[in-house]
């Protein structure tokens, strides 16, 4: 099993070179995955619609922050605290009705579901639990969607062998751990974009 899973795994990094496009998602086949093509299908409809709804916020982040001074690179550390309060102010104006879903939508936590308990399942699930348990949160820790990040709060990284299952992200933006949310963060204005509860076993 654990030899199949890494040929799965080098055939997708393959299949990414090749096509000259990092943020291909999975085209495994039924044999490779375990999952039926339907569920493959389905699962990848529901990425390419979440890639482009990140696409389109990459868009409005950028568009907010030319309206910025440009930062140089000696800055002191609060110049740039002050230009992440600053773009984080500016995307949270511009897109002031965001609410849960507007990013992750259905479809697309339906994906990221199906393939993160696909992988915990697998022979590196206990592994992934391991990682994703490590610096955990207080439970009582609250995110909201278009707010930045509490300061001092810590997160998980999402493990790499998850991250090779689901669409790699532009520089703007990356994926989360609180708890048992997965978090879309805005990492330049250290904003929370979108969250998918409890999805994490």
């Amino acid at each position: 099993m654990k030899k199949k899973l890494h040929r799965a795994t080098i055939l997708f990094l393959v299949a990414v070179v090749a096509s000259g496009c990092g943020r291909s998602t999975p085209t495994l086949s039924p044999a490779q995955t375990g999952v039926s093509p339907e569920q493959q299908s389905a699962d990848a409809a529901g990425f390419k619609e979440f890639s482009n709804r990140v696409d389109n916020y990459v868009k409005l982040h950028k568009s907010q922050e030319v309206l910025l001074p440009a930062l140089k690179p000696t800055v002191s550390p609060e110049a740039i605290n002050a230009h992440q309060r600053a773009l984080s102010l500016k995307i949270r104006e511009a897109r002031p009705n965001a609410k849960l879903g507007d990013i992750f939508t259905p479809a697309a936590q339906k994906s990221f579901q199906d393939v993160i308990q696909s992988a915990m399942q697998g022979p590196r699930g206990a592994n992934m639990d391991a990682t994703l348990k490590q610096g955990a949160p207080l439970p009582q820790i609250n995110v909201a969607i278009n707010q930045p990040y509490p300061d001092g709060v810590p997160f998980t990284t999402v493990p790499p062998t998850l991250l090779q299952l689901v669409p790699k992200l532009p520089d703007e933006v990356v994926y989360r751990v609180v708890l048992h949310d997965l978090l879309l963060m805005d990492v330049k204005a250290n904003l929370v974009v979108d969250v998918i509860p409890g999805i994490i076993p």
